[in-house]
């Protein structure tokens, strides 16, 4: 019975491992178990404890049984998301207590219950979003996972956050809630996590988020607010809370501002004196910059050091307003960045209040030469180290050194990707400038204009043909993507330390081109550095190519086609029939050479010495000596009144017939006249006959053919049947 049992037991796992097979073939004899996109709609039998990851996503699941996972015990990621999960068993993860990642999300669950995830000690990240549960419950489904380090849940239902819903959470490095319908929101039910540091919420309720804020303001380090539409009343932010606030940065995606909120905002802003970073992206500006500057200057000193702004719409950008009056509330700013976003001015005024800031970022907007006078003019930027004016419309190289000349503090100089073209003899710059990227500014060589205190410079990228600069300070030097048919010498360039040279036209490199300082980075294509290996590649694709075309082609006749054709042509070029007088044969004959006995001994004689006698044109006694084959057979059948095909067995198989004989196909169907004769030496099938022989096929099908009959007696009518069909 023992025995009996071991098998039984045998028998079973067998079976499930059979069946998990069958179901999802990649969990044979791996860790990593993908049964995605299946269109499975339960999970598969079999699981055991050699699986560590288990995919399921994209399947039509609706219910999770409590032994579905029972024996994969060392499971550590369970994706489960984008199914029709509607139900789980209370003790359905029991037994995954190394569950690290588990993903329920786009389900159809309409609650959540702390049991499921009682037992999952080790549990890392969680992600709940896209179901149809309205609330977490009245107690935290959350309490047992002490262990989570990232937390998404939310859907656009989901409308009511409770106190308690997060206790047992103390930290989390990220938290996201979708909560565009989040309208409830019990005070205080945050704040039971101690820290978090970057927590998403979609939200359009601006009292909510007022209330958010005042719970986080001692926990998150970075909130980021999506989708909003901002209509902020006058109520404190802060309200009373103590000292220190911990929150760093505050980041508005997708969001929606006007300009009496915008006022509204940065003074409530203000009051948390710990933010530092302000973010707007994506966001959608409704005025035209007409803020109440008063009520902001009177709202007092702001302690934010860095402002970035990135693809913002102002629908009337060419009528925003030069912020005149908000020159107090910059002074402090350390970094600044406004891209993607049509900027094509800042006036000068408003430049000059400007006096901390290090870094100014104005990528990809609409700034051109002409307006950089006023963006850039004397005293503006005064501790300016780091100016980024790429992707912009800049067209002299000039002018633009001229302007920034203007910063006696500059460091770093990004001004790649506008469209310089020309490049002047002599430049003036900023005298500390050690930075400066030119790349894809279609410059076509390199003068005195480059600054000789720079230590990186970037030209890749443009159409350079030479490097000839004397740059004594230089360390880092990129050419990519240019011209170059030798490397720069090594005297100029004494201290470079790194060099990036690749996708030139590079051939050789000899030795007093690596002689002097060392370099510690060349990046070569693989042209570049293994050039007999390539080639030796490419010969033999060649040939395999060359290999392949010579098999395919004897393999379909391809020569035969070609010879077909050429003869075609040419006789295409001749006239349709000659004239009488160059007539000279009755017939020109067609015929295997394995059929010349009867031929030659039958039919000419008893043709030849009739009376009148025919004349008879054979490839054997009146082909032309040295002429190509080809030109005597056109020219045989057009001095011939008629061509005569012998046909048999060995006429359709014969490499003769195949290749040389019936070039004559061409003229003779073509011409769709009654001058070819056909006389079959054997009974042939037209089925027989090849397929590209297709106008010989048909012709036997709609002509009238002369058959050799084995009886004596019918012979003779077969004479004057073939006499008459020549003379006609």
């Amino acid at each position: 019975w023992r025995v009996w049992a071991i098998y039984m037991v045998l028998a079973a796992n067998l079976s499930e491992e059979q069946a998990l097979k069958q179901a999802c073939p990649s969990c044979d004899a791996t860790q990593l178990c993908n049964c995605s996109s299946m269109g499975l709609d339960f999970i598969p039998p079999g699981l055991t404890g050699k699986i560590t990851a288990l995919n399921l996503a994209h399947n039509r699941i609706k219910h999770i049984r409590s032994q579905d996972l029972q024996q994969a015990v060392n499971l550590r990621a369970l994706l489960l998301q984008s199914n029709k999960i509607s139900s789980i068993d209370m003790d359905s993860f029991r037994s995954l207590g190394k569950l690290e990642l588990l993903d329920l999300s786009n389900n159809s669950l309409a609650h959540l219950s702390p049991v499921w995830f009682g037992h999952l000690f080790s549990l890392q990240h969680l992600h709940l979003q896209g179901n149809s549960y309205r609330d977490l419950g009245e107690s935290s489904p959350f309490s047992s996972l002490r262990n989570l380090s990232s937390l998404h849940l939310g859907n656009p239902w989901f409308s009511t956050i409770r106190q308690g819903n997060f206790e047992g959470i103390e930290l989390l490095d990220k938290l996201w809630i979708d909560g565009g319908s989040l309208s409830q929101y019990e005070p205080g039910s945050l704040k039971s996590i101690k820290k978090i540091n970057h927590m998403i919420i979609n939200l359009r309720n601006t009292n909510v988020l007022s209330a958010i804020v005042r719970d986080l303001l001692h926990t998150v380090l970075w909130l980021e607010v999506r989708e909003i539409k901002l209509e902020i009343g006058k109520k404190s932010l802060v309200q009373n809370s103590t000292l220190p606030f911990r929150i760093r940065k505050l980041t508005f995606k997708d969001a929606s501002f006007t300009d009496q909120y915008i006022s509204q905002m940065i003074a409530l802003l203000k009051e948390i004196t710990s933010l530092q970073e302000l973010e707007a992206i994506d966001c959608v500006l409704e005025g035209k910059g007409a803020w109440d500057t008063k009520e902001i200057a009177n709202s007092g000193e702001s302690f934010v050091e860095t402002v970035s702004v990135i693809n913002i719409m102002i629908q009337n950008f060419h009528l925003f307003y030069d912020l005149e009056g908000m020159e107090s509330q910059i002074n402090k700013l350390k970094r600044l960045t406004i891209a993607s976003s049509r900027v094509f001015m800042v006036s000068c005024k408003l430049a000059k209040h400007f006096s901390s800031l290090l870094y100014l970022d104005f990528h990809d907007n609409l700034l051109v030469n002409n307006r950089l006078n006023e963006t850039i003019c004397e005293d503006a930027w005064p501790s300016l180290q780091t100016l980024n004016l790429s992707q912009n419309s800049l067209k002299s190289l000039k002018q633009t050194a001229d302007y920034v000349t203007r910063l006696p503090k500059l460091i770093n100089l990004d001004i790649s990707q506008n469209n310089f073209g020309e490049i002047p003899d002599v430049c003036e710059w900023p005298k500390n400038l050690k930075y400066l990227n030119l790349s894809s500014t279609q410059i076509p060589r390199l003068t005195t204009c480059i600054p000789p205190t720079l230590e990186v410079l970037d030209v890749s990228a443009n159409k350079l043909r030479e490097f000839g600069l004397q740059l004594p300070f230089l360390k880092e030097l990129y050419l990519a993507k240019n011209q170059l048919k030798t490397l720069p010498g090594a005297a100029p360039i004494p201290n470079l330390v790194a060099m990036s040279i690749r996708r030139n036209k590079l051939n050789s490199f000899s030795r007093e081109e690596f002689e002097g300082a060392q370099v510690g980075a060349v990046h070569l294509s693989l042209m570049e550095c293994h050039r007999s290996l390539m080639v030796l590649l490419i010969c033999a694709l060649v040939f395999l190519v060359v290999l392949v075309l010579v098999v395919v082609g004897y393999k379909y006749h391809a020569v035969w086609y070609l010879r077909m054709t050429w003869a075609w042509l040419q006789a295409k070029r001749k006239p349709k029939r000659a004239p009488p007088k160059d007539i000279c044969y009755d017939a020109f004959v067609s015929y295997s050479e394995n059929d010349s006995d009867w031929v030659e001994n039958v039919m000419v004689r008893e043709l030849e010495q009739a009376c009148p006698p025919f004349r008879l044109c054979l490839h054997k006694r009146d082909f032309v000596p040295g002429k190509w084959i080809v030109d005597n057979i056109i020219d045989s059948i057009e001095k011939s009144h008629k061509t005569l095909f012998v046909l048999s067995e060995h006429f359709v198989q014969s490499e003769w017939c195949k290749y040389e004989l019936d070039f004559s196909h061409f003229r003779l169907f073509d011409e769709n006249n009654d001058a070819a004769i056909l006389v079959l030496l054997e009974p042939i099938q037209s089925k027989a006959i090849p397929k590209r022989f297709c106008k010989l096929r048909k012709f036997m099908n709609t002509k009238t053919y002369l058959e050799w009959p084995l009886e004596e007696e019918q012979q003779e009518m077969f004479w004057e049947n073939l006499k008459g069909a020549l003379k006609s």
